[in-house]
């Protein structure tokens, strides 16, 4: 019998090689580091099949990882070594499915740890997914359910699950269970047994549910829902009163609402997408890099409605985020998409692909925000994953833009009606070595209106598509707002209304706390790569160029310093050299190089300085401490590690909102401690017996620290303008006051060359202005315009004590 088995799986090798591709994700042990290989190791999957088995063959040879058809020799004896807790279906409906020899399996190799104690077998949970096919809902069956992977098929289902599912197929491998453990906490008797083949079930069930997603309803079954909704069927009668219409044309116009709004999710979609995908990131892309991802995982398969709150680039954030969640063995999320890109041909698409539409603004159209928001709940109540941008659209200048909160606030609205599920916010990271739209951000902060979305627009960036790096998708530390509301608003439960919920007066504030989270979170999972320390690094000195020597040896040294003393744990490090980052920005032709007698000089034209200023904005943050730090002991010799401290902290809180900078007082103390540490450890500053602090004369090493110190130079600047006016112009309205801060702002721009559109942006300045108030550095006189307090006097010591004596002059003047 084992031989005529071991021919059968021989023989079924070559078809199943032909339609099968099993994407393999390993989880927590990828590079094998809990397994242990001198102890044995078996398997367990769902189903006796022998089609699953040669999949697992496939996988575990990717992994490294033992034969699953071979045999597990434990004190002479021999054990197979995968477990099936099912049996395939019979063809035959009525006739009772088999049990599998599972739990005696188990029974017996449990005997065996409690006869050697230095045995230490380990079961690998192993779940082959065929397809994405979710299940759906009664009265819509169709072929899709036919495939759908959600029972024991039949060895004639399971044929067709092979030829229609067979090239997307995923096998997911878990941490592997000790038996050693289990014997030693639960005893060797048939319970335990039972215990861990129902916990092995129980851990399937939870991984399909986050592959393939809950069931599928019909965009008809949605609206007959909603209708039904208590919500929607009070704003209905309360419409029909106040706009004295029928209850037809209000449903009518619910309706064609609810017809604008709901996405309309094809599996199939998703499936050619990730194929044309596929092709079209080679042809883009040299690589895409994924951090973090298993948290996610963990998120929905311990039940979670997960949220994915990314950072705005561009347009292809739409496509390569969803690309990413499918690649990762998870669910597609349903997109929150603006209006505006719901165009012929983009728009059907979009919608297929699980794209619901949401309007720029509906402020005062209850019935439109009512629908909105009670599709939104539904689609939590289901257990559907969402994805929206907090950012309300694209950024331009590559900083995160201030979060527009209604997306959050219905999420937290649609918990009031009483999900009993938790909701978890992802932040996530997205960045890019080229954003295709570069161009056009530059035009439009320049004062070119901007252009409507089109098919001729989506045809012409087809057209011009290159050689576009490299793309990052960082998943941030992850946000449970159930706990979040706890921890704010202790008694945020009482406000619960399943039937007409409504907006607490915690609700406004809460949500801005939240949402200023979810940003802090995007920028610690930041990614850096070539092009935007390049950027950053070029756009520190005079000319904006640097020798090619100099420029990779800058390079090492910001490397260096983020791998010694990063800016968070989630930051993403690139573990090239300088040279092999240059080399590769150079490919993508992103600096002037120029050659001459004494060798190679990188620079950055006028076009070039523009577009690269985008990529330095994507990092500015993560490296604002490190500067401060190098200008601080640039303006201050023999200084004390509290005075640098003093110094630094208030800097950091006047633009913590602005960058979205991460960490209390402490944390950022702690940080500062740890980059004095690492610029000792590179010989850039030294610590003296006396305890102060100093740069180290006649150093070579001194230029790194000097050009570290000018990243934050135009951000010192802004704080030395809005310090120095307050105190000339008060008392002054807040109006005139940013006024005359944005034209100083220009002034400068002139004579020091400084082309950034944030640097003479108002509504940046206007923020900075509000933090300062926050913060109590400038108040209100009894007319209500500004003047400085008694605390602003020693902020200002210290700011024009790292200003350059030209820019104060400037200013004066």
């Amino acid at each position: 019998m084992s031989a005529l088995r071991s021919l059968y799986h021989y023989l079924l090798k070559l078809p199943l090689k032909l339609l099968v591709k099993c994407k393999v994700i390993p989880d927590n042990f990828s590079d094998g580091s809990n397994i242990n290989q001198e102890q044995p190791i078996f398997y367990v999957v769902r189903y006796q099949s022998s089609s699953d088995v040669i999949a697992l063959q496939h996988a575990c040879k990717k992994l490294n990882l033992p034969n699953p058809l071979k045999k597990v020799i434990i004190n002479g004896k021999s054990f197979p070594r995968v477990f099936f807790l099912e049996k395939t279906s019979s063809v035959l409906s009525w006739k009772e499915k088999a049990k599998t020899n599972a739990i005696d399996q188990g029974l017996e190799i449990l005997t065996e740890h409690e006869l050697d104690s230095d045995l230490d077998a380990q079961m690998i949970p192993v779940n082959i997914t065929w397809g994405r096919t979710p299940t759906k809902e009664k009265n819509t069956a169709n072929v899709g359910t036919v495939i759908a992977d959600e029972e024991s098929p039949t060895w004639l289902r399971k044929i067709f699950i092979v030829l229609f599912a067979g090239r997307d197929t995923l096998a997911r491998f878990s941490e592997p269970m000790s038996f050693r453990y289990m014997e030693d906490k639960h005893g060797s008797n048939e319970a335990t047994a039972h215990k861990l083949i129902r916990i092995a079930r129980f851990h399937f069930y939870r991984q399909t549910i986050s592959v393939t997603g809950p069931r599928l309803m019909h965009r008809k079954q949605m609206f007959t829902a909603m209708f039904a909704n208590p919500a929607i069927k009070k704003i209905i009668a309360d419409e029909v009163k106040s706009k004295d219409s029928s209850e037809a044309e209000v449903k009518k116009q619910a309706l064609a609402i609810m017809d604008e709004i709901a996405g309309d999710y094809r599996e199939s979609m998703i499936s050619v997408g990730a194929r044309v995908l596929t092709w079209l990131w080679k042809r883009l892309y040299k690589s895409i890099e994924v951090s973090n991802a298993n948290t996610v995982r963990n998120l929905a398969q311990e039940g979670h409605e997960i949220i994915y709150v990314p950072c705005h680039r561009s347009h292809m954030d739409y496509l390569l985020l969803t690309y990413i969640i499918a690649q990762e063995g998870l669910v597609t999320p349903r997109i929150a998409a603006g209006i505006n890109l719901n165009f012929w041909p983009a728009g059907p698409i979009f919608r297929k692909a699980g794209a619901f539409f949401i309007r720029r603004s509906f402020r005062g159209n209850r019935l439109y925000s009512t629908i909105f928001r009670e599709y939104l709940g539904l689609l939590f109540e289901r257990g559907y994953s969402v994805k929206y941008y907090s950012e309300g659209g694209r950024s331009r200048t590559g900083r995160l833009l201030p979060p527009k909160t209604g997306m959050l606030a219905m999420t937290i609205q649609s918990l009031l009606r009483g999900i009993d599920r938790p909701l978890t916010l992802v932040p996530v990271y997205i960045g890019y070595e080229h954003v295709m739209e570069v161009g056009t951000y530059h035009k439009e902060l320049s004062g070119s209106e901007k252009k409507s979305e089109s098919f001729l627009g989506v045809f012409k960036a087809i057209k011009n598509l290159r050689n576009y790096g490299k793309g990052y998708v960082n998943f941030g530390e992850p946000i449970n707002i159930n706990k979040f509301l706890t921890d704010e608003v202790p008694d945020w439960k009482q406000s619960i209304n399943p039937i007409d919920p409504q907006k607490p007066k915690w609700l406004t504030p809460t949500v801005n706390l939240l949402a200023d989270k979810v940003m802090t979170n995007i920028n610690q999972c930041a990614a850096l790569n070539g092009v935007s320390l390049v950027a950053l690094i070029l756009h520190s000195t005079d000319n904006k160029a640097l020798s090619k020597i100099e420029l990779e040896s800058q390079l090492d040294f910001f490397l260096m310093l983020q791998r010694a003393a990063p800016y968070s744990a989630e930051l993403t490090v690139p573990a090239d050299s300088g040279a092999e980052l240059l080399a590769d920005v150079i490919a993508l032709n992103k600096v002037t190089v120029n050659e001459d007698s004494f060798g190679t000089i990188i620079s950055l034209n006028e076009s070039d300085a523009l577009e690269m200023r985008y990529y330095r904005n994507n990092i500015l943050h993560t490296y604002v401490l490190h500067a401060l730090l190098c200008r601080v002991l640039e303006c201050n010799s023999n200084i004390s590690t509290s005075a640098i401290i003093e110094q630094i902290q208030p800097l950091l809180s006047l633009i913590k909102s602005e960058l979205f900078l991460w960490g209390s007082a402490q944390d950022m103390a702690v940080n500062i401690e740890t980059s004095l540490n690492v610029l000792a450890e590179l010989n850039i500053a030294e610590q003296r017996e006396s305890g102060t602090w100093s740069l180290l004369e006649a150093n070579n090493q001194r230029s790194k620290s000097r050009l570290l110190a000018e990243c934050i130079d135009e951000t010192i600047q802004r704080l030395a303008i809005i310090c120095s006016l307050i105190d000339r112009l008060s008392p002054i309205d807040k109006a005139t006051f940013e006024d005359n801060v944005v034209s100083i702002a220009k002034r400068l721009c002139v004579l020091n060359s400084i082309s950034a559109p944030e640097f003479i942006d108002k509504k940046a300045q206007s923020l900075l202005i509000g933090t300062m108030q926050k913060l109590g550095y400038i108040g209100l006189d009894d007319d209500g315009k500004l003047v400085p307090t008694d605390t602003l006097a020693p902020l200002k010591d210290i700011i024009l004590n790292l200003t350059d004596i030209e820019v104060q002059q400037s200013i004066s003047r």
